[in-house]
């Protein structure tokens, strides 16, 4: 299991991490600050500079999952984090893939309130700068994190995670509070989808749905960056069109009253640690009035849906998707099949 100790910069979390791994049985304190410092003396100069946060690195991302399984699988126990996450797609992505590996997140954030957070930060001292250095690389860099933390709170991390005010509570106090929470279930595990992780190239069907406009459905998934198609991996002995009529009934609520029309296959080379494989792209045709009345998302694995044109499409899907999207629309106009290589047409 792992405790995540969420809350901005100076609201107590390392000093509360540590408290807890005394009132946790068999707990240990994993810091991804470690991983953010080793990046820094392995990575090349010319890719530290192009990212202002090593958590926009997708190395530390996966690294900070690949340390914390390899850590629970030689201690077992506990771990907790004391880690700040803002972005709603990294904790998609960290979480998710923590799920995948069946390793459940009790996720708390500390808010201790602004007047007391910024009294913190201007306190605050990092051993070895000079007075100007702090005030520079140290506070500014935290008092300009607020706005971003008081958005997040104020929508997906207040949802996400059990928020403890620790404003007038003393580290210990904290993580009394959060010991307690764990033991009682008030700090649930965290509602997310558990995807095991392939071992081997895989076969996925998406299928594409339309609005009167001709506008494409996308979905939001809980557990990956990015907005995606509705489908998922096709199962043993499963035809990949039934697998995307079974997805989209499943994630949806929709069933497909014909089996949809094939419009491309495009084979997804292996990109470490994914191993790539083919994907398709059906034409589920559009929805009517009442079906689009009748969407329903499961928590555990889609967040939100919308319709969206190609140009609204290009700025929420990641390249590699929205190429497929793009080149799928040209099929459904031209009412052809195409294969592509890695987003591109072929043949």
């Amino acid at each position: 299991m792992i405790v995540w100790i969420n809350g901005t910069f100076s609201a107590g979390k390392t000093s509360t991490a540590r408290e807890l791994t005394g009132l946790l049985p068999e707990s240990t304190l994993y810091d991804p600050e470690l991983v953010g410092g080793a990046l820094r003396r392995l990575l090349p100069r010319d890719r530290l500079a192009g990212v202002t946060d090593y958590q926009d690195l997708p190395s530390w991302r996966r690294l900070v999952v690949d340390t914390a399984a390899a850590l629970l699988a030689e201690l077992g126990g506990t771990l907790v984090v004391p880690m700040t996450l803002l972005r709603q797609e990294y904790r998609d992505e960290i979480f998710g893939a923590l799920a995948a590996r069946r390793i459940p997140v009790r996720h708390i954030v500390l808010d201790p309130g602004e007047t007391i957070l910024r009294e913190r930060i201007a306190q605050r001292v990092e051993p070895g700068l000079t007075e100007a250095e702090n005030e520079v690389r140290v506070r500014a860099w935290a008092y300009d994190h607020i706005p971003a933390y008081a958005a997040a709170l104020a929508g997906w991390l207040g949802r996400d995670a059990l928020v403890v005010d620790n404003g007038h509570l003393t580290p210990r106090q904290t993580a009394e509070r959060i010991a307690e929470a764990v033991r009682t279930d008030a700090a649930a595990v965290c509602d997310i989808v558990q995807t095991p992780e392939p071992t081997r190239e895989t076969v996925a069907a998406g299928v594409l749905l339309f609005d009167e406009e001709d506008r494409v459905l996308l979905v939001d998934p809980t557990y990956k960056p990015g907005w995606e198609f509705p489908g998922g991996v096709v199962e043993s002995g499963e035809a990949p069109a039934q697998a995307g009529m079974r997805e989209v009934a499943e994630e949806l609520g929709v069933t497909l009253d014909r089996v949809p029309r094939l419009l491309l296959v495009d084979w997804e080379p292996p990109c470490p640690p994914g191993f790539g494989g083919l994907r398709l792209l059906f034409d589920g045709g559009r929805l009517s009035p009442a079906a689009r009345a009748g969407l329903r998302l499961p928590g555990p694995e889609l967040r939100a849906w919308r319709f969206a044109s190609e140009p609204e499409a290009a700025d929420l899907l990641p390249p590699n998707r929205y190429a497929r999207l793009r080149w799928a629309l040209r099929a459904r106009e031209r009412a052809t099949v195409l294969n592509l290589e890695a987003g591109t047409p072929v043949g």
